[in-house]
């Protein structure tokens, strides 16, 4: 698969670390340049979550994504979340679209009340003022009437809403498979044909 384009992605302190490890494990493979903002939550979450030890300040990609540091180098540029002299942070900045993957509902609601308290939010604002595309993937759950009207809100100005619901009737035989059923849907939502699952009751060998 040829590489093309530009992403913005973020990572917050949500549960659900493995949906961002596998999301830029393949988005990897699909775009020239990523720009990836972490906060110090989402560092500590993949820790307790996929048994790892990372440091915010040098991430050891070949640990976390099961790719060199080389070619991640070569493809994800990590950016300060209290930085705005980086790209996403201008609306001139062209891209093809952002996933903050998983949001956590602090996140989702500052964006929700336009709130640009660092790059994340103010990034996320952008793609709204400019029409681009913005996809929130929460995993939280039960939601409260708060959370509700805030992913209404957010779905009114024009952002996707995509929660990290895991397909089963793929008959996923790992947790790793089962998480891509959503970084599938992510993709989709893209507009990237991420290979990662097939159309329901289509032959894609025709």
């Amino acid at each position: 698969m040829n590489t093309t384009g530009k992403l913005v992605v973020a990572v917050t302190g949500a549960s659900g670390a493995i949906y961002a490890q596998r999301f830029l494990r393949h988005a990897v493979e699909i775009y020239d340049e990523i720009f990836l903002m972490l906060s110090a939550q989402s560092v500590q979450v993949a820790g307790t979550e996929l048994g790892l030890s990372l440091k915010k300040e040098a991430i050891d990609f070949d640990t976390w994504l099961g790719i060199s540091t080389e070619k991640a180098k070569g493809r994800i540029i990590l950016c300060d979340s209290k930085d705005y002299y980086t790209p996403p942070a201008s609306g001139s900045f062209r891209h093809d679209g952002m996933v903050i993957v998983p949001c956590s509902m602090g996140t989702a609601g500052r964006i929700a009340h336009g709130i640009s308290d660092d790059l994340v939010t103010r990034s996320a604002d952008v793609c709204l003022k400019e029409g681009r595309k913005l996809v929130l993937v929460p995993r939280e759950m039960p939601w409260n009437l708060i959370m509700l009207r805030n992913m209404t809100q957010l779905a009114e100005a024009g952002a996707t809403i995509l929660p990290a619901s895991p397909a089963w009737y793929t008959n996923p035989t790992s947790l790793e498979a089962l998480a891509d059923t959503v970084v599938a849907r992510i993709f989709q939502q893209l507009g990237v044909d991420s290979g990662l699952q097939k159309q329901w009751m289509v032959d894609d060998s025709e």
